[in-house]
């Protein structure tokens, strides 16, 4: 009876996303809600907050990064015909931005921005704060970090986040990606983590209270945890790298960057019991959920997934992050043109739908993909609509809907935070924005 409940409601939440009219109440800014506890944190716990994913692996020629044009280019180029990213930010509030070859079709120069400049992040963690969105994992590509050039960048954006996030006093935490790692990479990362704790000094209260706690204390993220695409790391692996890092004290909270078929072991997923051992040591889980559904599929996918996941993690005493996001595209860095849009954003409705679906199947928190991500188009931050992007030779640039505003996505996200917060007056219906 209870699937059958929650695949009613997932019923409801896949025809009912419209905008409506509403009467705009003025709810407290996070900043306005959270206080400081007795330890000096200002974040406490996961729970409650929705923050999103920070990518920040993006630099430029001249940025001082060293590393070029790096995850903007395609081939070692970025000109027309040759872009890894569907999405063009938009850098109106830029204080520094970049030339680019690409142009508009006016012959003006399109320009970007690199998160190697401390004033670039600046403004991401001010539009957070405005939008009242709680803050963001800051993500760290093993793959990369392992290189010189790559530690000195990831160090430098870190660096600008963590003053950033005490500035707005938004919550922050690292995140290791783990793709294209192997089984000797482990040792590395418990390094890593360890001259982070030096260098950053991410257990002491006093010099980052907006470093995010839970369950009692600082939380670190491990992403790609039992995915069956062939990785070159075991479960056994990353059971090794936990116990680690957790240490006999148990000093360091972890959540599992998971596939999302983690609890049925199957499709995405790694066929290994082993698996869910591993999930029962950590403290908090957050399923990929990126392309495994559009708006059509989703109350038949999140419909009969979300309330068994949630089911299932609080039987085990696990906290439970739901990702959601607002759409998907990488027709430029697959080469693909059928891929451009390939999940439609539908001006907010799909993320909304994810939204009200988490919220009203009992989740606590949220994981959105991603604050900054333009390579497969699930960015939240300001980008180029419709008809304004720059010339792509034979190709395109992806822009947001034409009718709705560059920060839309930013404030639909921070609707979403009020109501994890506790304001009442949302339901499965996106909310209006009335200016």
């Amino acid at each position: 009876m209870k699937i059958l409940k929650f695949l009613c409601l997932f019923s409801i939440l896949s025809i009912s996303c419209k905008v409506v009219e509403e009467k705009k109440t003025d709810f407290p800014t996070p900043a306005e809600e959270v206080r400081y506890d007795q330890t000096g944190v200002l974040f406490p716990s996961y729970k409650g907050l929705v923050m999103a994913g920070y990518q920040g692996w993006f630099t430029t020629e001249g940025d001082g990064a060293g590393r070029g044009w790096h995850h903007y280019q395609k081939n070692g180029k970025f000109e027309p015909g040759f872009a890894s990213i569907d999405f063009w930010p938009d850098v109106t509030e830029y204080i520094k931005t970049y030339t680019t070859a690409f142009k508009y079709k006016d012959g003006e120069s399109a320009k970007v921005y690199s998160p190697y400049d401390e004033e670039s992040i600046d403004l991401h963690f001010k539009w957070m704060k405005e939008h009242g969105i709680d803050g963001v994992y800051m993500q760290r590509f093993v793959s990369e970090v392992k290189g010189e050039s790559g530690k000195k960048h990831f160090n430098q954006v870190l660096t600008n986040a963590i003053k950033a996030s005490k500035k707005y006093e938004r919550a922050i935490s690292i995140m290791y990606d783990l793709s294209g790692s192997t089984s000797a990479d482990m040792d590395f990362i418990i390094k890593d983590w360890e001259e982070l704790q030096t260098l950053f000094k991410l257990y002491d209260n006093k010099e980052n209270p907006t470093y995010l706690r839970h369950n009692g204390r600082p939380l670190l993220a491990i992403w790609g945890v039992g995915f069956n695409d062939g990785r070159k790391y075991t479960i056994a692996d990353i059971e090794k790298l936990v116990n680690s890092i957790k240490g006999p004290t148990k000093k360091t909270s972890i959540l599992l960057g998971v596939p999302y078929y983690w609890r049925t072991l199957t499709k995405d997923t790694e066929n290994s019991a082993s698996l869910h051992t591993l999930i029962k040591t950590a403290d908090v889980i957050m399923p990929w959920a990126v392309g495994r559904y559009n708006a059509s599929t989703y109350a038949s996918v999140a419909g009969a997934t979300l309330p068994g996941d949630i089911t299932w993690c609080k039987t085990n005493k696990i906290d439970y992050a739901p990702l959601v996001f607002p759409g998907f595209s990488w027709g430029n860095l697959k080469n693909d043109k059928t891929l451009y849009n390939q999940i439609p954003r539908a001006k907010g409705d799909f993320l909304w739908q994810q939204i009200a679906g988490a919220k009203m199947s009992g989740a606590e928190a949220l994981y959105v993909a991603m604050f900054d991500e333009v390579d497969e188009g699930t960015a939240i931050f300001k980008t180029k609509k419709e008809g304004e992007t720059p010339l792509n030779g034979d190709g395109k640039f992806v822009g947001i809907e034409p009718d709705i505003d560059s920060d839309f996505y930013l404030w639909l996200t921070g609707e979403g935070a009020k109501w994890f917060h506790g304001a009442n007056g949302y339901s499965a219906q996106k909310p209006a924005r009335i200016k």
